[in-house]
Protein backbone atom coordinates (compact mmCIF):
# COMPACT_ATOMS: atom_id res chain seq x y z
CA UNK A 1 0.00 0.00 0.00
CA UNK A 2 1.47 3.48 -1.09
CA UNK A 3 2.00 5.65 1.71
CA UNK A 4 -0.49 9.07 1.71
CA UNK A 5 1.11 12.36 1.34
CA UNK A 6 -0.23 14.63 4.18
CA UNK A 7 0.32 17.92 6.01
CA UNK A 8 0.24 18.58 9.55
CA UNK A 9 -2.77 20.59 11.05
CA UNK A 10 -0.21 23.48 12.23
CA UNK A 11 0.57 23.69 8.69
CA UNK A 12 -2.73 23.72 6.77
CA UNK A 13 -3.55 26.49 9.19
CA UNK A 14 -0.59 28.53 8.84
CA UNK A 15 -1.57 28.30 5.07
CA UNK A 16 -5.74 29.06 5.68
CA UNK A 17 -4.04 32.15 7.55
CA UNK A 18 -1.64 33.29 4.46
CA UNK A 19 -4.60 32.86 2.35
CA UNK A 20 -6.66 34.84 4.52
CA UNK A 21 -4.56 37.72 4.82
CA UNK A 22 -3.92 37.88 1.72
CA UNK A 23 -7.79 37.86 0.42
CA UNK A 24 -8.58 40.12 2.73
CA UNK A 25 -5.47 42.61 4.03
CA UNK A 26 -7.32 45.69 4.72
CA UNK A 27 -10.42 46.85 6.95
CA UNK A 28 -14.13 46.17 5.91
CA UNK A 29 -17.28 47.73 7.18
CA UNK A 30 -19.36 45.23 8.22
CA UNK A 31 -23.13 45.56 9.04
CA UNK A 32 -24.29 42.61 11.23
CA UNK A 33 -26.79 41.94 14.78
CA UNK A 34 -24.82 41.33 18.21
CA UNK A 35 -25.97 38.26 19.07
CA UNK A 36 -24.00 37.57 22.35
CA UNK A 37 -21.59 40.52 24.19
CA UNK A 38 -19.71 39.36 26.83
CA UNK A 39 -16.93 42.09 28.29
CA UNK A 40 -14.09 39.84 30.34
CA UNK A 41 -11.66 41.15 33.34
CA UNK A 42 -8.87 41.32 31.23
CA UNK A 43 -10.52 44.39 29.61
CA UNK A 44 -10.83 42.72 26.16
CA UNK A 45 -14.70 42.49 24.93
CA UNK A 46 -15.62 39.38 22.86
CA UNK A 47 -19.41 38.79 20.90
CA UNK A 48 -20.67 37.24 18.38
CA UNK A 49 -22.00 38.69 15.25
CA UNK A 50 -25.11 37.26 13.28
CA UNK A 51 -27.00 37.63 10.17
CA UNK A 52 -30.84 36.35 9.94
CA UNK A 53 -32.98 36.23 6.82
CA UNK A 54 -36.41 34.14 7.43
CA UNK A 55 -36.02 34.13 11.38
CA UNK A 56 -32.80 31.67 10.70
CA UNK A 57 -29.52 32.76 11.04
CA UNK A 58 -27.71 32.65 7.80
CA UNK A 59 -24.33 33.69 9.03
CA UNK A 60 -22.30 33.92 12.23
CA UNK A 61 -18.83 34.94 12.77
CA UNK A 62 -16.83 35.52 16.21
CA UNK A 63 -15.55 39.14 16.89
CA UNK A 64 -13.44 40.88 19.67
CA UNK A 65 -12.96 44.47 20.59
CA UNK A 66 -9.33 44.76 21.99
CA UNK A 67 -9.13 46.54 25.74
CA UNK A 68 -7.39 49.01 24.05
CA UNK A 69 -10.13 50.25 22.07
CA UNK A 70 -12.94 48.74 23.97
CA UNK A 71 -13.28 51.80 26.77
CA UNK A 72 -13.40 54.61 24.14
CA UNK A 73 -15.17 52.78 21.44
CA UNK A 74 -18.44 51.70 24.18
CA UNK A 75 -18.12 55.40 25.74
CA UNK A 76 -18.68 57.02 21.97
CA UNK A 77 -21.18 54.75 20.90
CA UNK A 78 -23.48 55.07 24.04
CA UNK A 79 -22.83 58.73 24.48
CA UNK A 80 -23.98 59.35 20.53
CA UNK A 81 -27.26 56.98 20.89
CA UNK A 82 -28.28 57.01 24.30
CA UNK A 83 -28.17 53.45 24.56
CA UNK A 84 -25.60 50.50 25.84
CA UNK A 85 -23.55 48.38 23.09
CA UNK A 86 -25.59 44.96 24.08
CA UNK A 87 -26.69 42.03 22.32
CA UNK A 88 -30.06 42.50 20.43
CA UNK A 89 -28.84 45.55 18.04
CA UNK A 90 -27.92 46.10 14.58
CA UNK A 91 -24.37 47.54 13.98
CA UNK A 92 -22.05 48.78 11.18
CA UNK A 93 -18.48 47.90 12.45
CA UNK A 94 -15.31 47.97 10.80
CA UNK A 95 -13.22 44.62 11.32
CA UNK A 96 -10.02 43.25 10.34
CA UNK A 97 -10.19 39.68 8.93
CA UNK A 98 -7.56 37.27 11.01
CA UNK A 99 -7.20 33.67 11.77
CA UNK A 100 -5.47 32.08 14.77
CA UNK A 101 -4.18 28.60 14.42
CA UNK A 102 -5.39 28.08 17.49
CA UNK A 103 -8.65 29.17 17.75
CA UNK A 104 -9.75 29.63 13.69
CA UNK A 105 -11.35 32.95 12.01
CA UNK A 106 -12.25 35.97 14.00
CA UNK A 107 -12.90 39.13 13.36
CA UNK A 108 -10.80 42.11 15.04
CA UNK A 109 -13.24 45.70 15.38
CA UNK A 110 -11.42 49.08 15.94
CA UNK A 111 -14.68 51.07 15.24
CA UNK A 112 -18.24 51.44 15.35
CA UNK A 113 -20.57 53.77 13.19
CA UNK A 114 -23.23 54.90 15.67
CA UNK A 115 -24.60 56.86 13.07
CA UNK A 116 -26.09 54.19 11.70
CA UNK A 117 -27.71 52.14 15.04
CA UNK A 118 -29.73 55.62 15.60
CA UNK A 119 -30.59 55.62 11.40
CA UNK A 120 -31.78 51.98 12.00
CA UNK A 121 -33.92 52.82 14.97
CA UNK A 122 -35.25 55.55 13.28
CA UNK A 123 -35.96 53.75 10.25
CA UNK A 124 -37.65 50.89 12.12
CA UNK A 125 -39.58 53.93 14.10
CA UNK A 126 -40.70 55.36 10.37
CA UNK A 127 -41.78 51.90 9.17
CA UNK A 128 -44.31 51.68 12.64
CA UNK A 129 -45.56 54.58 12.06
CA UNK A 130 -45.93 54.02 8.49
CA UNK A 131 -47.98 51.06 9.63
CA UNK A 132 -49.89 52.39 11.83
CA UNK A 133 -51.44 55.47 9.47
CA UNK A 134 -52.00 53.20 7.08
CA UNK A 135 -53.83 50.37 9.00
CA UNK A 136 -55.90 53.82 10.37
CA UNK A 137 -54.52 53.53 13.57
CA UNK A 138 -53.22 57.20 14.40
CA UNK A 139 -56.38 58.89 15.00
CA UNK A 140 -58.64 56.06 16.48
CA UNK A 141 -58.11 57.20 20.12
CA UNK A 142 -58.93 61.35 19.45
CA UNK A 143 -62.05 59.90 18.23
CA UNK A 144 -62.98 58.53 22.05
CA UNK A 145 -64.61 61.33 23.87
CA UNK A 146 -62.90 62.23 27.52
CA UNK A 147 -65.66 63.04 29.93
CA UNK A 148 -66.17 66.52 31.31
CA UNK A 149 -65.73 65.14 34.76
CA UNK A 150 -63.07 62.65 34.44
CA UNK A 151 -62.56 60.93 37.86
CA UNK A 152 -61.97 57.47 37.50
CA UNK A 153 -58.96 57.30 36.66
CA UNK A 154 -56.59 53.80 35.84
CA UNK A 155 -52.44 53.96 36.03
CA UNK A 156 -50.46 51.78 34.62
CA UNK A 157 -46.84 52.64 35.98
CA UNK A 158 -44.30 50.67 38.94
CA UNK A 159 -45.66 51.21 42.19
CA UNK A 160 -42.10 52.63 43.52
CA UNK A 161 -41.72 55.13 40.16
CA UNK A 162 -40.51 58.21 41.86
CA UNK A 163 -43.26 60.23 38.94
CA UNK A 164 -46.16 57.87 40.32
CA UNK A 165 -45.68 59.26 43.86
CA UNK A 166 -45.36 62.72 42.14
CA UNK A 167 -48.72 62.22 40.30
CA UNK A 168 -50.81 60.76 42.90
CA UNK A 169 -49.59 63.75 45.71
CA UNK A 170 -50.13 66.45 43.37
CA UNK A 171 -53.44 65.01 41.85
CA UNK A 172 -55.27 63.71 45.23
CA UNK A 173 -53.87 66.46 47.69
CA UNK A 174 -55.12 69.45 45.61
CA UNK A 175 -55.89 72.16 47.26
CA UNK A 176 -59.05 72.75 45.91
CA UNK A 177 -60.67 69.33 47.10
CA UNK A 178 -61.53 67.58 44.35
CA UNK A 179 -61.87 63.90 44.73
CA UNK A 180 -60.68 61.15 42.50
CA UNK A 181 -60.65 57.30 41.90
CA UNK A 182 -57.02 55.56 41.13
CA UNK A 183 -55.75 51.98 40.80
CA UNK A 184 -52.65 50.87 39.94
CA UNK A 185 -51.99 48.28 37.35
CA UNK A 186 -48.46 47.44 37.81
CA UNK A 187 -46.11 47.08 34.55
CA UNK A 188 -42.30 47.31 33.54
CA UNK A 189 -41.74 50.31 31.94
CA UNK A 190 -38.22 49.87 30.41
CA UNK A 191 -36.25 46.58 28.78
CA UNK A 192 -37.21 44.33 26.53
CA UNK A 193 -39.80 42.73 28.56
CA UNK A 194 -41.50 46.11 29.27
CA UNK A 195 -44.26 46.18 25.52
CA UNK A 196 -45.61 42.85 26.51
CA UNK A 197 -46.09 44.28 30.72
CA UNK A 198 -47.97 47.35 29.42
CA UNK A 199 -50.24 45.77 27.31
CA UNK A 200 -50.90 42.77 29.60
CA UNK A 201 -51.50 45.80 31.98
CA UNK A 202 -53.78 48.39 29.23
CA UNK A 203 -56.17 44.65 28.27
CA UNK A 204 -56.90 44.42 32.16
CA UNK A 205 -57.81 47.80 32.36
CA UNK A 206 -59.74 47.99 29.45
CA UNK A 207 -62.20 46.03 30.91
CA UNK A 208 -63.68 48.31 33.60
CA UNK A 209 -65.39 51.30 33.29
CA UNK A 210 -62.83 54.08 33.59
CA UNK A 211 -62.77 57.16 32.05
CA UNK A 212 -59.23 57.22 31.21
CA UNK A 213 -56.06 54.91 31.47
CA UNK A 214 -52.84 56.33 32.05
CA UNK A 215 -49.45 54.99 31.21
CA UNK A 216 -47.40 57.09 33.25
CA UNK A 217 -43.49 57.02 33.60
CA UNK A 218 -40.84 59.92 34.86
CA UNK A 219 -38.27 60.01 32.19
CA UNK A 220 -35.47 58.25 31.64
CA UNK A 221 -32.56 57.63 29.03
CA UNK A 222 -33.24 56.82 25.49
CA UNK A 223 -32.46 53.22 25.79
CA UNK A 224 -34.94 53.36 28.58
CA UNK A 225 -37.88 54.49 26.52
CA UNK A 226 -37.19 52.55 23.56
CA UNK A 227 -40.49 50.58 24.28
CA UNK A 228 -42.82 53.70 23.49
CA UNK A 229 -41.55 53.33 20.04
CA UNK A 230 -43.00 49.54 20.05
CA UNK A 231 -45.18 48.50 17.10
CA UNK A 232 -47.41 46.53 19.31
CA UNK A 233 -47.76 48.29 22.35
CA UNK A 234 -48.76 51.79 19.72
CA UNK A 235 -51.38 49.02 18.11
CA UNK A 236 -52.69 48.21 21.44
CA UNK A 237 -52.78 51.87 22.94
CA UNK A 238 -54.90 52.63 19.76
CA UNK A 239 -57.37 50.10 19.53
CA UNK A 240 -58.20 50.48 23.52
CA UNK A 241 -61.58 51.25 23.90
CA UNK A 242 -60.75 53.93 26.50
CA UNK A 243 -59.24 57.35 26.63
CA UNK A 244 -55.61 56.74 26.55
CA UNK A 245 -53.01 59.43 27.82
CA UNK A 246 -49.55 59.19 28.02
CA UNK A 247 -46.62 60.88 30.90
CA UNK A 248 -43.69 59.42 29.59
CA UNK A 249 -41.39 62.04 30.83
CA UNK A 250 -39.00 62.70 27.80
CA UNK A 251 -38.86 66.47 26.88
CA UNK A 252 -36.90 65.44 23.36
CA UNK A 253 -38.56 63.10 21.69
CA UNK A 254 -42.11 62.10 20.85
CA UNK A 255 -43.10 58.72 21.69
CA UNK A 256 -45.22 55.96 18.84
CA UNK A 257 -47.17 55.82 21.81
CA UNK A 258 -47.65 59.17 23.00
CA UNK A 259 -48.93 59.74 18.94
CA UNK A 260 -51.68 57.40 19.04
CA UNK A 261 -53.01 58.26 22.41
CA UNK A 262 -55.84 60.49 23.02
CA UNK A 263 -53.60 62.30 24.76
CA UNK A 264 -50.09 62.93 25.98
CA UNK A 265 -48.29 65.46 28.65
CA UNK A 266 -44.55 65.41 29.12
CA UNK A 267 -44.30 65.28 32.91
CA UNK A 268 -46.53 63.06 35.77
CA UNK A 269 -47.16 66.49 37.76
CA UNK A 270 -48.47 67.95 33.82
CA UNK A 271 -50.81 64.90 34.08
CA UNK A 272 -52.28 65.30 36.99
CA UNK A 273 -53.30 69.12 36.35
CA UNK A 274 -54.88 68.24 33.24
CA UNK A 275 -56.68 66.36 35.18
CA UNK A 276 -57.70 68.87 37.81
CA UNK A 277 -57.91 71.58 35.08
CA UNK A 278 -60.44 69.80 33.89
CA UNK A 279 -62.27 69.92 36.93
CA UNK A 280 -61.77 73.83 37.65
CA UNK A 281 -63.19 74.19 34.36
CA UNK A 282 -66.63 72.69 35.22
CA UNK A 283 -66.48 74.43 37.86
CA UNK A 284 -66.30 77.68 36.01
CA UNK A 285 -68.95 76.42 34.00
CA UNK A 286 -71.11 76.21 37.26
CA UNK A 287 -70.35 79.31 38.60
CA UNK A 288 -71.48 80.51 35.56
CA UNK A 289 -74.52 79.14 34.97
CA UNK A 290 -74.96 80.07 38.56
CA UNK A 291 -74.46 83.15 38.35
CA UNK A 292 -76.55 83.46 35.56
CA UNK A 293 -79.53 82.09 37.15
CA UNK A 294 -79.35 83.91 39.64
CA UNK A 295 -79.28 86.98 37.33
CA UNK A 296 -82.48 85.06 35.51
CA UNK A 297 -84.14 84.56 39.04
CA UNK A 298 -83.87 88.43 40.26
CA UNK A 299 -85.27 89.52 36.59
CA UNK A 300 -87.83 87.49 36.67
CA UNK A 301 -88.85 88.39 40.59
CA UNK A 302 -88.01 92.25 39.56
CA UNK A 303 -90.54 91.48 36.75
CA UNK A 304 -93.28 89.84 38.67
CA UNK A 305 -92.79 92.65 41.82
CA UNK A 306 -93.26 94.94 38.31
CA UNK A 307 -96.37 93.31 37.28
CA UNK A 308 -97.63 92.78 40.85
CA UNK A 309 -97.66 96.52 41.55
CA UNK A 310 -99.53 97.16 38.09
CA UNK A 311 -102.17 94.76 38.76
CA UNK A 312 -102.28 96.47 42.45
CA UNK A 313 -102.52 99.73 41.16
CA UNK A 314 -105.54 98.23 38.78
CA UNK A 315 -107.54 96.43 41.31
CA UNK A 316 -107.08 99.86 43.48
CA UNK A 317 -108.26 102.27 40.60
CA UNK A 318 -111.25 99.64 39.70
CA UNK A 319 -112.12 99.14 43.28
CA UNK A 320 -112.04 102.87 43.93
CA UNK A 321 -114.60 103.11 40.84
CA UNK A 322 -116.87 100.80 41.89
CA UNK A 323 -116.99 102.54 45.14
CA UNK A 324 -118.02 105.97 43.39
CA UNK A 325 -120.47 104.24 41.45
CA UNK A 326 -122.07 102.20 44.24
CA UNK A 327 -121.92 106.00 46.59
CA UNK A 328 -123.86 107.41 43.76
CA UNK A 329 -126.30 104.78 43.37
CA UNK A 330 -126.69 104.12 47.11
CA UNK A 331 -127.23 107.79 47.69
CA UNK A 332 -130.02 107.71 44.69
CA UNK A 333 -131.53 105.04 46.12
CA UNK A 334 -131.28 106.86 50.18
CA UNK A 335 -133.34 110.23 48.39
CA UNK A 336 -136.04 107.65 46.75
CA UNK A 337 -136.57 105.63 50.25
CA UNK A 338 -136.38 109.05 52.45
CA UNK A 339 -139.11 110.33 49.93
CA UNK A 340 -141.00 107.06 49.95
CA UNK A 341 -140.63 106.82 53.63
CA UNK A 342 -141.71 110.61 54.36
CA UNK A 343 -145.18 109.65 52.46
CA UNK A 344 -145.83 106.49 54.02
CA UNK A 345 -145.10 107.97 57.63
CA UNK A 346 -148.04 110.67 56.81
CA UNK A 347 -150.31 107.97 55.65
CA UNK A 348 -149.19 105.66 58.93
CA UNK A 349 -149.94 108.85 60.64
CA UNK A 350 -153.75 109.24 60.08
CA UNK A 351 -154.28 105.34 60.17
CA UNK A 352 -152.18 105.55 63.48
CA UNK A 353 -154.64 107.86 64.93
CA UNK A 354 -157.43 105.77 64.01
CA UNK A 355 -155.98 102.72 65.21
CA UNK A 356 -155.25 103.83 68.69
CA UNK A 357 -158.60 104.13 69.98
CA UNK A 358 -159.54 100.45 68.64
CA UNK A 359 -156.17 98.96 69.78
CA UNK A 360 -156.88 100.41 73.56
CA UNK A 361 -160.58 99.00 73.85
CA UNK A 362 -159.30 95.28 72.48
CA UNK A 363 -156.41 95.48 74.65
CA UNK A 364 -158.37 96.25 77.51
CA UNK A 365 -160.32 93.42 76.64
CA UNK A 366 -157.72 90.57 75.90
CA UNK A 367 -156.35 91.75 79.26
CA UNK A 368 -159.26 90.93 81.35
CA UNK A 369 -159.89 87.59 79.23
CA UNK A 370 -155.80 86.68 79.84
CA UNK A 371 -156.01 87.13 83.68
CA UNK A 372 -158.93 84.99 83.92
CA UNK A 373 -157.25 82.16 81.96
CA UNK A 374 -153.84 82.59 84.21
CA UNK A 375 -155.27 82.69 87.04
CA UNK A 376 -157.12 79.46 86.04
CA UNK A 377 -153.74 77.41 85.04
CA UNK A 378 -152.05 78.23 88.50
CA UNK A 379 -154.55 76.82 90.03
CA UNK A 380 -154.10 73.38 87.31
CA UNK A 381 -150.36 73.47 87.90
CA UNK A 382 -150.05 74.57 91.94
CA UNK A 383 -152.67 71.14 92.14
CA UNK A 384 -150.68 69.18 89.81
CA UNK A 385 -147.14 69.84 91.33
CA UNK A 386 -145.25 66.94 92.79
CA UNK A 387 -144.46 68.65 96.01
CA UNK A 388 -148.23 68.26 96.93
CA UNK A 389 -148.51 65.12 95.56
CA UNK A 390 -145.54 63.80 97.69
CA UNK A 391 -146.98 65.61 100.59
CA UNK A 392 -150.05 62.98 100.07
CA UNK A 393 -147.62 59.94 100.82
CA UNK A 394 -146.63 59.10 97.01
CA UNK A 395 -143.10 58.97 96.38
CA UNK A 396 -141.09 59.27 92.94
CA UNK A 397 -138.98 56.50 92.43
CA UNK A 398 -135.98 56.67 89.41
CA UNK A 399 -133.89 54.30 88.32
CA UNK A 400 -130.18 54.24 87.55
CA UNK A 401 -130.40 56.49 85.37
CA UNK A 402 -131.50 59.06 87.38
CA UNK A 403 -135.07 58.89 85.14
CA UNK A 404 -138.30 58.59 86.43
CA UNK A 405 -139.30 55.18 86.70
CA UNK A 406 -143.18 54.36 85.54
CA UNK A 407 -143.02 50.68 84.94
CA UNK A 408 -141.20 47.80 86.53
CA UNK A 409 -139.89 46.23 83.44
CA UNK A 410 -136.83 49.12 83.42
CA UNK A 411 -136.00 47.30 86.41
CA UNK A 412 -133.91 44.50 87.30
CA UNK A 413 -132.93 42.60 90.41
CA UNK A 414 -129.45 44.22 91.91
CA UNK A 415 -130.45 47.48 90.29
CA UNK A 416 -129.79 50.59 92.50
CA UNK A 417 -133.04 53.09 92.43
CA UNK A 418 -133.77 56.28 93.95
CA UNK A 419 -137.11 57.23 95.82
CA UNK A 420 -138.01 60.74 96.53
CA UNK A 421 -140.58 61.78 99.58
CA UNK A 422 -141.80 65.30 100.60
CA UNK A 423 -138.85 65.64 103.14
CA UNK A 424 -135.83 63.43 101.47
CA UNK A 425 -134.54 60.94 99.26
CA UNK A 426 -133.01 57.49 100.01
CA UNK A 427 -131.27 55.04 97.69
CA UNK A 428 -132.39 51.01 97.35
CA UNK A 429 -131.37 47.97 96.12
CA UNK A 430 -133.73 45.63 93.93
CA UNK A 431 -134.37 42.20 95.68
CA UNK A 432 -137.23 41.14 94.02
CA UNK A 433 -139.09 42.32 90.46
CA UNK A 434 -143.19 42.20 90.53
CA UNK A 435 -145.30 43.07 87.56
CA UNK A 436 -149.17 42.83 86.75
CA UNK A 437 -148.08 40.14 83.88
CA UNK A 438 -146.95 38.01 86.95
CA UNK A 439 -149.30 38.19 89.54
CA UNK A 440 -152.31 37.80 86.50
CA UNK A 441 -150.11 34.45 85.67
CA UNK A 442 -149.89 33.06 88.70
CA UNK A 443 -153.83 33.61 89.98
CA UNK A 444 -154.22 31.70 86.81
Amino acid sequence: MAEREYIDLLELQNLIKESVEEAFPGRYWVKAEIASWSPRANGHCYLSLTQSAGGKPVAESRAMIWKWKYPQLKAYFEETTGQSLQAGITVLVRVQVAFSEVYGMALYIDDIDAAFTLGQQALERKRAIEKLEKGGYMDLQKELALPDIPQRLAVITSKTAAGYQDFRNHLLNNPEGYAFHLDLYEALMQGEQAPASIMEALEEASEKAYDAILILRGGGSELDLQCFDDYELALAIASCPTPVITAIGHDKDVHIADMVAHGSVKTPTALADLFLEALEAQDGIIDRLQGRIAAGLSGLVAGGELCVQRADNAIRQAIQRRIGALEMTLQRSVSRISRGLLQKYAGLEKLKDAGAHRVKFAAQARHSTEVSRLALMEARISATDPRNILGLGYVLVTGKDHQVLKTVNKVAVGDRIGVRFQDGSLTAKVDEVYSEKQDKAQTA
